[in-house]
Protein backbone atom coordinates (compact mmCIF):
# COMPACT_ATOMS: atom_id res chain seq x y z
CA UNK A 1 0.00 0.00 0.00
CA UNK A 2 1.24 3.48 -0.86
CA UNK A 3 1.90 5.28 2.44
CA UNK A 4 1.84 8.67 0.70
CA UNK A 5 -1.95 8.43 0.57
CA UNK A 6 -2.21 7.90 4.33
CA UNK A 7 -1.94 10.42 7.14
CA UNK A 8 0.02 8.92 10.05
CA UNK A 9 -1.70 9.57 13.39
CA UNK A 10 0.75 7.37 15.30
CA UNK A 11 3.15 4.49 14.63
CA UNK A 12 0.16 2.15 14.40
CA UNK A 13 -2.72 4.34 13.20
CA UNK A 14 -3.13 5.67 9.66
CA UNK A 15 -5.96 7.82 8.35
CA UNK A 16 -7.44 8.03 4.88
CA UNK A 17 -8.98 11.47 4.63
CA UNK A 18 -12.47 11.59 3.07
CA UNK A 19 -12.58 12.21 -0.64
CA UNK A 20 -15.27 11.81 -3.27
CA UNK A 21 -18.30 9.99 -1.86
CA UNK A 22 -16.66 9.04 1.45
CA UNK A 23 -18.88 10.13 4.34
CA UNK A 24 -16.26 9.44 7.04
CA UNK A 25 -12.49 8.87 7.14
CA UNK A 26 -10.84 5.49 6.81
CA UNK A 27 -8.55 4.33 9.62
CA UNK A 28 -6.05 1.47 9.41
CA UNK A 29 -4.50 0.17 12.64
CA UNK A 30 -1.16 -1.46 11.83
CA UNK A 31 2.58 -0.98 11.95
CA UNK A 32 4.36 0.65 9.04
CA UNK A 33 5.62 -2.76 7.98
CA UNK A 34 2.15 -4.31 7.92
CA UNK A 35 0.52 -1.36 6.14
CA UNK A 36 3.21 -1.28 3.47
CA UNK A 37 2.66 -4.98 2.78
CA UNK A 38 -1.14 -4.68 2.53
CA UNK A 39 -2.83 -5.16 -0.81
CA UNK A 40 -3.99 -1.93 -2.49
CA UNK A 41 -7.47 -3.47 -2.50
CA UNK A 42 -7.58 -3.03 1.29
CA UNK A 43 -7.22 0.72 0.76
CA UNK A 44 -9.99 0.71 -1.85
CA UNK A 45 -12.33 -1.38 0.27
CA UNK A 46 -11.84 0.76 3.38
CA UNK A 47 -12.71 3.80 1.25
CA UNK A 48 -15.71 2.07 -0.33
CA UNK A 49 -17.19 1.12 3.05
CA UNK A 50 -16.84 4.77 4.10
CA UNK A 51 -19.36 5.74 1.38
CA UNK A 52 -22.24 3.70 2.79
CA UNK A 53 -25.28 5.54 4.21
CA UNK A 54 -25.45 5.98 7.96
CA UNK A 55 -21.86 5.00 8.71
CA UNK A 56 -20.63 6.47 12.00
CA UNK A 57 -17.20 7.82 12.90
CA UNK A 58 -14.93 5.91 10.47
CA UNK A 59 -14.36 2.85 8.32
CA UNK A 60 -11.77 0.75 10.17
CA UNK A 61 -9.26 -1.95 9.24
CA UNK A 62 -7.43 -4.13 11.76
CA UNK A 63 -3.69 -5.04 11.66
CA UNK A 64 -4.44 -8.38 9.96
CA UNK A 65 -6.57 -6.78 7.22
CA UNK A 66 -6.53 -8.22 3.71
CA UNK A 67 -8.76 -8.14 0.67
CA UNK A 68 -12.22 -9.65 1.13
CA UNK A 69 -15.69 -9.68 -0.43
CA UNK A 70 -16.93 -6.07 -0.38
CA UNK A 71 -15.55 -5.26 3.06
CA UNK A 72 -11.91 -6.04 3.78
CA UNK A 73 -11.34 -9.01 6.04
CA UNK A 74 -10.38 -7.24 9.23
CA UNK A 75 -12.96 -4.53 8.57
CA UNK A 76 -15.13 -2.80 11.19
CA UNK A 77 -17.94 -0.33 10.55
CA UNK A 78 -20.88 0.87 12.66
CA UNK A 79 -24.18 2.20 11.32
CA UNK A 80 -27.01 4.29 12.68
CA UNK A 81 -30.18 2.17 13.10
CA UNK A 82 -32.46 4.73 11.45
CA UNK A 83 -30.30 5.92 8.55
CA UNK A 84 -27.82 3.11 8.15
CA UNK A 85 -27.51 -0.07 6.13
CA UNK A 86 -26.63 -3.67 6.80
CA UNK A 87 -24.39 -5.57 4.40
CA UNK A 88 -23.96 -9.31 4.07
CA UNK A 89 -20.47 -8.60 2.75
CA UNK A 90 -19.73 -6.78 6.00
CA UNK A 91 -20.43 -9.95 7.96
CA UNK A 92 -18.94 -12.50 5.60
CA UNK A 93 -20.06 -15.84 4.24
CA UNK A 94 -19.05 -17.80 7.33
CA UNK A 95 -21.45 -16.11 9.72
CA UNK A 96 -20.19 -16.10 13.33
CA UNK A 97 -16.96 -17.87 12.50
CA UNK A 98 -15.07 -17.65 15.77
CA UNK A 99 -12.71 -19.20 18.27
CA UNK A 100 -13.27 -20.90 21.59
CA UNK A 101 -10.55 -21.97 24.00
CA UNK A 102 -10.70 -24.83 26.48
CA UNK A 103 -8.61 -25.56 29.56
CA UNK A 104 -7.44 -29.19 29.74
CA UNK A 105 -5.51 -29.51 33.00
CA UNK A 106 -3.02 -31.69 31.12
CA UNK A 107 0.74 -31.27 31.36
CA UNK A 108 3.17 -30.98 28.42
CA UNK A 109 4.69 -34.32 29.44
CA UNK A 110 1.32 -36.07 29.24
CA UNK A 111 0.58 -34.61 25.82
CA UNK A 112 4.03 -35.25 24.35
CA UNK A 113 4.00 -38.84 25.61
CA UNK A 114 0.66 -39.46 23.87
CA UNK A 115 1.01 -36.94 21.04
CA UNK A 116 0.51 -39.43 18.19
CA UNK A 117 -2.47 -41.03 19.89
CA UNK A 118 -4.02 -37.64 20.59
CA UNK A 119 -3.64 -36.58 16.96
CA UNK A 120 -5.15 -39.85 15.74
CA UNK A 121 -8.06 -39.81 18.20
CA UNK A 122 -9.00 -36.18 17.65
CA UNK A 123 -8.81 -36.59 13.86
CA UNK A 124 -11.05 -39.65 14.07
CA UNK A 125 -13.63 -38.07 16.39
CA UNK A 126 -13.87 -34.52 14.97
CA UNK A 127 -15.16 -34.46 11.36
CA UNK A 128 -13.11 -32.03 9.26
CA UNK A 129 -12.73 -31.06 5.62
CA UNK A 130 -14.74 -29.80 2.67
CA UNK A 131 -18.31 -31.07 2.86
CA UNK A 132 -17.60 -32.98 6.07
CA UNK A 133 -20.63 -34.40 7.86
CA UNK A 134 -21.15 -35.70 11.37
CA UNK A 135 -23.24 -38.33 13.09
CA UNK A 136 -25.91 -35.80 14.03
CA UNK A 137 -28.79 -35.39 11.57
CA UNK A 138 -31.34 -32.65 12.30
CA UNK A 139 -34.97 -32.90 11.30
CA UNK A 140 -36.71 -29.69 10.21
CA UNK A 141 -38.16 -29.01 13.70
CA UNK A 142 -34.77 -29.74 15.28
CA UNK A 143 -33.06 -27.42 12.82
CA UNK A 144 -35.42 -24.57 13.67
CA UNK A 145 -34.96 -25.19 17.39
CA UNK A 146 -31.17 -25.11 16.96
CA UNK A 147 -31.30 -21.87 14.93
CA UNK A 148 -33.41 -20.28 17.66
CA UNK A 149 -31.49 -21.68 20.63
CA UNK A 150 -27.80 -21.82 19.66
CA UNK A 151 -25.44 -23.33 22.21
CA UNK A 152 -28.27 -23.39 24.75
CA UNK A 153 -30.11 -25.82 22.48
CA UNK A 154 -26.96 -27.94 22.16
CA UNK A 155 -26.57 -28.16 25.95
CA UNK A 156 -30.25 -29.05 26.36
CA UNK A 157 -29.71 -31.92 23.88
CA UNK A 158 -26.77 -33.23 25.92
CA UNK A 159 -24.01 -31.74 23.77
CA UNK A 160 -22.04 -29.71 26.29
CA UNK A 161 -22.33 -28.41 29.82
CA UNK A 162 -24.55 -25.69 31.27
CA UNK A 163 -21.48 -24.03 32.80
CA UNK A 164 -20.20 -23.37 29.26
CA UNK A 165 -22.96 -20.86 28.54
CA UNK A 166 -21.62 -18.18 30.89
CA UNK A 167 -18.37 -18.10 28.90
CA UNK A 168 -19.97 -17.74 25.45
CA UNK A 169 -20.91 -14.36 24.00
CA UNK A 170 -24.64 -13.73 24.27
CA UNK A 171 -24.60 -16.56 26.85
CA UNK A 172 -24.76 -19.00 23.98
CA UNK A 173 -27.96 -17.74 22.33
CA UNK A 174 -28.33 -14.76 20.00
CA UNK A 175 -31.73 -13.20 20.58
CA UNK A 176 -33.77 -12.02 17.62
CA UNK A 177 -32.97 -15.05 15.48
CA UNK A 178 -35.66 -15.88 12.93
CA UNK A 179 -35.35 -19.45 11.63
CA UNK A 180 -38.20 -18.70 9.23
CA UNK A 181 -35.96 -16.14 7.49
CA UNK A 182 -33.50 -18.91 6.60
CA UNK A 183 -34.25 -20.70 3.33
CA UNK A 184 -35.09 -24.40 3.24
CA UNK A 185 -32.05 -24.94 1.03
CA UNK A 186 -29.73 -23.37 3.60
CA UNK A 187 -31.25 -25.60 6.27
CA UNK A 188 -30.81 -28.70 4.14
CA UNK A 189 -27.15 -27.84 3.61
CA UNK A 190 -26.70 -27.83 7.37
CA UNK A 191 -28.71 -30.92 8.33
CA UNK A 192 -25.67 -33.19 8.53
CA UNK A 193 -22.93 -30.64 9.22
CA UNK A 194 -23.42 -29.91 12.91
CA UNK A 195 -20.37 -30.81 14.96
CA UNK A 196 -17.95 -30.46 12.02
CA UNK A 197 -14.96 -28.18 11.43
CA UNK A 198 -15.32 -27.70 7.71
CA UNK A 199 -12.40 -26.68 5.51
CA UNK A 200 -10.14 -23.69 4.83
CA UNK A 201 -8.50 -22.10 7.84
CA UNK A 202 -10.70 -23.91 10.36
CA UNK A 203 -8.99 -26.10 12.91
CA UNK A 204 -8.88 -27.75 16.30
CA UNK A 205 -5.51 -27.31 17.95
CA UNK A 206 -3.79 -28.45 21.15
CA UNK A 207 -1.48 -25.67 22.29
CA UNK A 208 1.11 -25.08 24.98
CA UNK A 209 1.36 -21.74 26.82
CA UNK A 210 4.91 -20.52 26.27
CA UNK A 211 4.77 -16.93 27.46
CA UNK A 212 2.74 -14.80 29.84
CA UNK A 213 2.65 -11.06 29.16
CA UNK A 214 0.18 -9.95 31.82
CA UNK A 215 0.12 -12.00 35.02
CA UNK A 216 -3.03 -10.40 36.44
CA UNK A 217 -5.14 -10.98 33.34
CA UNK A 218 -3.69 -14.46 32.87
CA UNK A 219 -4.70 -15.37 36.43
CA UNK A 220 -8.23 -14.12 35.80
CA UNK A 221 -8.39 -16.17 32.60
CA UNK A 222 -6.98 -19.29 34.28
CA UNK A 223 -3.82 -19.33 32.15
CA UNK A 224 -0.42 -20.41 33.46
CA UNK A 225 2.92 -21.19 31.88
CA UNK A 226 3.06 -24.61 30.21
CA UNK A 227 -0.70 -25.08 30.42
CA UNK A 228 -2.19 -27.14 27.60
CA UNK A 229 -5.18 -25.49 25.96
CA UNK A 230 -7.41 -26.50 23.06
CA UNK A 231 -8.59 -23.94 20.51
CA UNK A 232 -11.50 -24.56 18.15
CA UNK A 233 -11.92 -22.29 15.12
CA UNK A 234 -15.00 -22.72 12.90
CA UNK A 235 -18.36 -21.18 12.10
CA UNK A 236 -21.79 -21.76 10.61
CA UNK A 237 -20.65 -24.01 7.75
CA UNK A 238 -22.95 -24.40 4.72
CA UNK A 239 -25.88 -22.64 6.33
CA UNK A 240 -23.99 -19.39 6.87
CA UNK A 241 -22.56 -19.48 3.36
CA UNK A 242 -26.00 -19.99 1.84
CA UNK A 243 -27.52 -17.15 3.87
CA UNK A 244 -24.78 -14.83 2.65
CA UNK A 245 -25.14 -15.93 -0.97
CA UNK A 246 -28.91 -15.51 -1.06
CA UNK A 247 -29.08 -12.17 0.71
CA UNK A 248 -26.30 -10.60 -1.33
CA UNK A 249 -28.50 -11.10 -4.40
CA UNK A 250 -31.48 -9.54 -2.64
CA UNK A 251 -29.38 -6.64 -1.36
CA UNK A 252 -28.15 -5.67 -4.83
CA UNK A 253 -31.77 -5.04 -5.87
CA UNK A 254 -32.64 -3.45 -2.52
CA UNK A 255 -29.77 -0.97 -2.75
CA UNK A 256 -30.86 0.02 -6.26
CA UNK A 257 -34.47 0.51 -5.21
CA UNK A 258 -33.36 2.91 -2.45
CA UNK A 259 -31.02 4.84 -4.72
CA UNK A 260 -27.90 3.70 -2.86
CA UNK A 261 -24.83 4.13 -5.03
CA UNK A 262 -22.48 1.17 -4.64
CA UNK A 263 -18.86 1.77 -5.66
CA UNK A 264 -18.52 -2.02 -5.73
CA UNK A 265 -21.35 -4.49 -6.38
CA UNK A 266 -19.92 -6.69 -3.61
CA UNK A 267 -20.90 -3.96 -1.11
CA UNK A 268 -24.55 -4.85 -1.68
CA UNK A 269 -26.57 -3.68 1.30
CA UNK A 270 -30.06 -2.83 2.47
CA UNK A 271 -31.41 -0.16 4.81
CA UNK A 272 -31.56 -1.69 8.27
CA UNK A 273 -35.25 -0.82 8.59
CA UNK A 274 -36.21 -2.30 5.20
CA UNK A 275 -37.87 -5.70 4.88
CA UNK A 276 -34.70 -7.13 3.36
CA UNK A 277 -32.58 -5.61 6.13
CA UNK A 278 -34.82 -7.04 8.84
CA UNK A 279 -35.00 -10.44 7.15
CA UNK A 280 -31.22 -10.56 6.91
CA UNK A 281 -30.84 -9.63 10.58
CA UNK A 282 -33.16 -12.47 11.54
CA UNK A 283 -31.39 -14.97 9.28
CA UNK A 284 -27.91 -13.80 10.30
CA UNK A 285 -28.78 -14.11 13.99
CA UNK A 286 -29.96 -17.64 13.28
CA UNK A 287 -26.59 -18.20 11.59
CA UNK A 288 -24.83 -16.95 14.72
CA UNK A 289 -26.76 -19.50 16.76
CA UNK A 290 -25.80 -22.21 14.29
CA UNK A 291 -22.11 -21.41 14.78
CA UNK A 292 -22.42 -21.25 18.58
CA UNK A 293 -24.20 -24.61 18.59
CA UNK A 294 -21.63 -26.07 16.20
CA UNK A 295 -18.70 -25.11 18.43
CA UNK A 296 -20.56 -26.43 21.49
CA UNK A 297 -21.12 -29.82 19.81
CA UNK A 298 -17.47 -29.97 18.71
CA UNK A 299 -16.51 -29.23 22.32
CA UNK A 300 -18.64 -32.18 23.42
CA UNK A 301 -16.90 -34.43 20.87
CA UNK A 302 -13.50 -33.12 21.96
CA UNK A 303 -14.22 -33.89 25.60
CA UNK A 304 -15.13 -37.41 24.61
CA UNK A 305 -11.98 -37.83 22.53
CA UNK A 306 -9.66 -36.58 25.29
CA UNK A 307 -11.45 -38.79 27.83
CA UNK A 308 -10.45 -41.85 25.81
CA UNK A 309 -6.81 -41.17 26.69
CA UNK A 310 -7.15 -39.11 29.87
CA UNK A 311 -10.36 -40.08 31.71
CA UNK A 312 -9.48 -37.75 34.58
CA UNK A 313 -9.29 -34.64 32.38
CA UNK A 314 -12.09 -32.08 32.56
CA UNK A 315 -12.18 -29.54 29.76
CA UNK A 316 -13.60 -26.22 30.98
CA UNK A 317 -14.42 -23.39 28.62
CA UNK A 318 -12.29 -20.25 28.92
CA UNK A 319 -14.24 -18.21 26.34
CA UNK A 320 -15.97 -18.31 22.96
CA UNK A 321 -16.13 -15.24 20.72
CA UNK A 322 -17.07 -14.72 17.08
CA UNK A 323 -15.35 -12.54 14.50
CA UNK A 324 -17.92 -12.43 11.63
CA UNK A 325 -21.04 -10.68 12.93
CA UNK A 326 -23.23 -7.60 12.96
CA UNK A 327 -24.67 -6.70 16.36
CA UNK A 328 -26.70 -3.91 17.90
CA UNK A 329 -24.45 -2.42 20.57
CA UNK A 330 -24.30 0.70 22.74
CA UNK A 331 -21.27 2.94 22.20
CA UNK A 332 -20.34 6.47 23.20
CA UNK A 333 -19.86 8.71 20.15
CA UNK A 334 -18.98 12.38 20.63
CA UNK A 335 -19.92 12.13 24.29
CA UNK A 336 -23.36 10.61 23.68
CA UNK A 337 -24.52 7.02 24.09
CA UNK A 338 -25.84 5.63 20.84
CA UNK A 339 -27.12 2.27 19.71
CA UNK A 340 -25.30 1.19 16.58
CA UNK A 341 -25.19 -1.84 14.31
CA UNK A 342 -21.53 -2.84 14.40
CA UNK A 343 -20.23 -4.96 11.52
CA UNK A 344 -17.12 -6.98 12.33
CA UNK A 345 -15.73 -9.06 9.49
CA UNK A 346 -12.56 -10.87 10.48
CA UNK A 347 -12.44 -8.68 13.58
CA UNK A 348 -12.98 -9.75 17.18
CA UNK A 349 -15.10 -8.01 19.77
CA UNK A 350 -12.81 -6.77 22.58
CA UNK A 351 -14.91 -5.50 25.48
CA UNK A 352 -13.06 -3.42 28.10
CA UNK A 353 -12.91 -4.21 31.84
CA UNK A 354 -16.16 -3.49 33.64
CA UNK A 355 -18.39 -4.03 30.62
CA UNK A 356 -21.78 -5.40 31.75
CA UNK A 357 -21.76 -8.18 29.13
CA UNK A 358 -18.69 -9.82 30.71
CA UNK A 359 -18.95 -12.77 33.12
CA UNK A 360 -18.33 -11.72 36.73
CA UNK A 361 -15.03 -13.63 36.88
CA UNK A 362 -13.68 -11.67 33.89
CA UNK A 363 -15.10 -8.26 34.76
CA UNK A 364 -11.81 -6.81 36.08
CA UNK A 365 -9.61 -8.27 33.34
CA UNK A 366 -11.60 -7.45 30.22
CA UNK A 367 -12.88 -9.79 27.54
CA UNK A 368 -10.58 -12.57 26.29
CA UNK A 369 -9.70 -11.92 22.64
CA UNK A 370 -8.66 -15.18 20.97
CA UNK A 371 -6.21 -14.75 18.10
CA UNK A 372 -5.42 -17.74 15.89
CA UNK A 373 -2.00 -18.04 14.30
CA UNK A 374 -1.15 -20.74 11.77
CA UNK A 375 -0.30 -24.43 11.98
CA UNK A 376 3.33 -23.48 12.48
CA UNK A 377 3.18 -20.23 14.44
CA UNK A 378 1.90 -19.05 17.79
CA UNK A 379 -1.64 -18.13 18.73
CA UNK A 380 -2.39 -15.45 21.31
CA UNK A 381 -4.83 -14.55 24.02
CA UNK A 382 -5.41 -10.80 24.28
CA UNK A 383 -7.77 -8.82 26.51
CA UNK A 384 -9.96 -5.80 25.90
CA UNK A 385 -8.62 -2.68 27.60
CA UNK A 386 -9.92 0.58 28.97
CA UNK A 387 -10.52 2.99 26.13
CA UNK A 388 -10.65 0.30 23.42
CA UNK A 389 -14.31 1.16 22.93
CA UNK A 390 -13.20 4.58 21.69
CA UNK A 391 -10.71 3.17 19.20
CA UNK A 392 -12.80 0.97 16.90
CA UNK A 393 -16.04 0.19 18.70
CA UNK A 394 -14.31 -2.34 21.02
CA UNK A 395 -12.78 -4.35 18.19
CA UNK A 396 -9.41 -6.00 17.61
CA UNK A 397 -7.73 -8.30 15.09
CA UNK A 398 -8.80 -11.94 14.69
CA UNK A 399 -5.77 -13.83 13.41
CA UNK A 400 -2.58 -13.62 11.41
CA UNK A 401 -4.37 -12.61 8.21
CA UNK A 402 -3.48 -13.98 4.80
CA UNK A 403 -0.64 -12.47 2.83
CA UNK A 404 -0.96 -14.88 -0.10
CA UNK A 405 -3.92 -16.37 -1.96
CA UNK A 406 -4.71 -20.04 -1.58
CA UNK A 407 -3.93 -20.64 -5.26
CA UNK A 408 -0.53 -19.01 -4.87
CA UNK A 409 0.12 -21.06 -1.74
CA UNK A 410 -0.52 -24.35 -3.54
CA UNK A 411 1.92 -23.27 -6.25
CA UNK A 412 4.54 -22.51 -3.62
CA UNK A 413 4.26 -25.44 -1.22
CA UNK A 414 3.43 -29.12 -1.21
CA UNK A 415 1.00 -30.21 1.48
CA UNK A 416 3.12 -33.24 2.26
CA UNK A 417 6.26 -31.13 2.62
CA UNK A 418 4.46 -28.69 4.93
CA UNK A 419 3.14 -31.54 7.06
CA UNK A 420 6.53 -33.26 7.29
CA UNK A 421 8.31 -29.99 8.02
CA UNK A 422 5.96 -29.25 10.90
CA UNK A 423 6.30 -32.79 12.25
CA UNK A 424 10.07 -32.28 12.35
CA UNK A 425 9.39 -29.29 14.61
CA UNK A 426 7.17 -31.37 16.91
CA UNK A 427 3.83 -30.19 15.47
CA UNK A 428 1.54 -33.00 14.30
CA UNK A 429 -0.99 -32.00 11.63
CA UNK A 430 -3.86 -34.20 10.54
CA UNK A 431 -6.09 -33.25 7.63
CA UNK A 432 -8.21 -35.06 5.02
CA UNK A 433 -6.61 -32.88 2.32
CA UNK A 434 -2.95 -32.38 1.44
CA UNK A 435 -4.06 -29.51 -0.79
CA UNK A 436 -5.79 -27.94 2.19
CA UNK A 437 -2.54 -28.12 4.15
CA UNK A 438 -0.68 -26.39 1.32
CA UNK A 439 -3.34 -23.66 1.12
CA UNK A 440 -2.90 -23.03 4.84
CA UNK A 441 0.91 -23.15 4.90
CA UNK A 442 2.30 -20.87 7.62
CA UNK A 443 4.20 -18.87 5.00
CA UNK A 444 0.90 -17.82 3.36
CA UNK A 445 0.08 -15.64 6.38
CA UNK A 446 1.29 -12.37 7.87
CA UNK A 447 3.63 -12.30 10.86
CA UNK A 448 1.19 -12.86 13.75
CA UNK A 449 3.73 -11.47 16.22
CA UNK A 450 3.67 -8.14 14.38
CA UNK A 451 -0.13 -8.25 14.13
CA UNK A 452 -0.73 -8.63 17.87
CA UNK A 453 2.01 -6.16 18.73
CA UNK A 454 0.34 -3.61 16.47
CA UNK A 455 -3.05 -4.28 18.07
CA UNK A 456 -1.58 -3.65 21.50
CA UNK A 457 0.32 -0.52 20.52
CA UNK A 458 -2.79 0.85 18.80
CA UNK A 459 -4.76 0.48 22.04
CA UNK A 460 -7.15 -2.14 20.69
CA UNK A 461 -6.29 -4.91 23.17
CA UNK A 462 -3.37 -6.05 25.35
CA UNK A 463 -1.36 -9.22 25.10
CA UNK A 464 -1.98 -11.80 27.83
CA UNK A 465 -0.41 -15.08 26.66
CA UNK A 466 1.31 -16.79 23.76
CA UNK A 467 0.58 -20.40 22.81
CA UNK A 468 2.50 -22.75 20.51
CA UNK A 469 0.83 -25.58 18.53
CA UNK A 470 1.44 -29.26 19.33
CA UNK A 471 -1.41 -31.02 17.49
CA UNK A 472 -3.53 -29.50 14.74
CA UNK A 473 -6.64 -31.05 13.19
CA UNK A 474 -7.06 -29.08 9.98
CA UNK A 475 -10.04 -28.86 7.70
Amino acid sequence: MDLNRLKPLSETEWMIEPTGDMRVPGVIFASRELVTAMDEKVYSQVCNVATLPGIVKASYAMPDAHWGYGFPIGGVAAFDPAEGVISAGGVGFDISCGVRMLHTGLTPEQVLTHQEALATTLFREIPAGLGSTGALHLSTPEMDAMLAGGARWAVEQGYGEAADLERIEEHGCMHGAQPEAVSDFAKRRQQDEMGTLGSGNHYLEMQRVTQIYNEEAARAFGIRMDDIKISIHCGSRGLGHQIGTEFLKRMVKEAQSHGIHLPDRELACAPIQSDTGQDYLGAMRAGINCALANREIITHLTRGAIAQLFPQAHLELLYDVSHNTCKLETHVVDGQQRQLFVHRKGATRALPPGHPDLPAALMDAGQPVLIGGTMGTASYVLAGIEGSDQRAFSSACHGAGRSMSRRQATRTWSGRDVQEGLAARGILVRSPSKRGIAEEAPGAYKDVIEVVRSAEEAGLARRVARLEPLVCIKG
